[in-house]
């Protein structure tokens, strides 16, 4: 009797548990999708041009406060710039970046992996040399040498967010393609005169793409902290454009007196990165195959 109450109050708590990460999930999700809509919709959201200063209006501290102007909702800045617009298209340049880094990275890295697993030999040794080489090397060393070498633009920006983690995604697809081929359905495919993209894309990738979902999840949330680093250090988006990262380091003076400057942009950072963590926990839990 006293362990059916055991196992009855087990499974309860399980459900229990369940119930709360569903619902920490979904809060998760949603809160991405905000910031999916925030960005994309900004131009019509923003109730100011985030770039309009007024020299009158410094500082105003957000609505509540002792001081504020309601017509700006979450204060002004230095130059009397309005944060809540400055916020707005923040989250637009800052998710952009983060999203195309991650899916340049995923690609690069994946078709390098499946030519390293495809040629193998020398070709492969050399790749491997190089995932090695790129793995011991700190990436902010070398984003900070590319950018100062080169001009900065958004466009070079992007480039830097895209070859970084390639190696993991190059690890990864070149495992998964040499355990593809262990498994026999791509040689059979080959067999029939399947060319080796079609075998590739058609075949082995939809059969490893669970797995690369999986790290791309986990790896958009370190793709947005290295870009608000490099803008934080001020090498990152430059002005006249805007990021949460630039909206931090920025504010980093008036940290004492207005700490709105910062405070609110490093919160729009940590909820979404901490939001894209749990979605990524979940995604890896419901497919992968291992965890099963």
């Amino acid at each position: 009797m006293q362990n059916t109450i055991t196992k009855d109050r087990r499974i309860l708590i399980e459900k229990k548990g369940f119930s709360i990460k569903n619902l920490i999930v979904i809060i998760a999700a949603g809160w991405l999708l905000s910031m999916l809509i925030i960005g994309f919709f900004a131009p019509f959201i923003a109730p100011f041009d985030y770039q309009e200063i007024s020299l009158t209006g410094r500082l105003l501290p957000p609505v509540g406060m002792e001081g504020a102007d309601s017509a700006h909702f979450l204060g002004t800045d230095d130059l009397g710039r309005d944060i809540l617009s400055r916020l707005v298209y923040s989250i637009r340049l800052s998710l952009l970046v983060a999203i195309l880094g991650t899916l340049i990275c995923a690609v690069v890295g994946t078709t390098i992996g499946f030519i390293a697993a495809h040629f193998r030999g020398a070709v492969d040794d050399f790749i491997m040399m190089l995932v090695d080489f790129q793995a011991s090397l700190p990436f902010m060393i070398l984003a900070l040498a590319v950018i100062a070498f080169f001009e900065n633009s958004i466009i070079l920006f992007i480039g830097i967010m895209g070859i970084y983690g390639w190696e993991r995604y190059a690890r990864f697809a070149r495992g998964l393609a040499l355990s593809a081929e262990e498994q026999g359905y791509a040689v059979a495919v080959r067999t029939f005169g399947a060319s080796p993209v079609r075998i590739y894309l058609h075949h082995i990738l939809p059969n490893v793409g669970n797995t690369l979902l999986v790290n791309m999840t986990l790896n958009f949330p370190q793709v947005i902290m290295l870009e608000t680093s490099l803008s934080f250090l001020g090498l990152g988006i430059q002005p006249p454009n805007t990021s949460l990262g630039n909206m931090v380091g920025f504010g980093r003076d008036y940290i004492l007196t207005a700490w709105w400057l910062t405070i609110i942009p490093a919160a729009a950072i940590f909820l979404t990165t901490l939001s894209m963590s749990i979605l990524g926990d979940w995604v890896r839990d419901k497919l992968d195959p291992a965890l099963k």
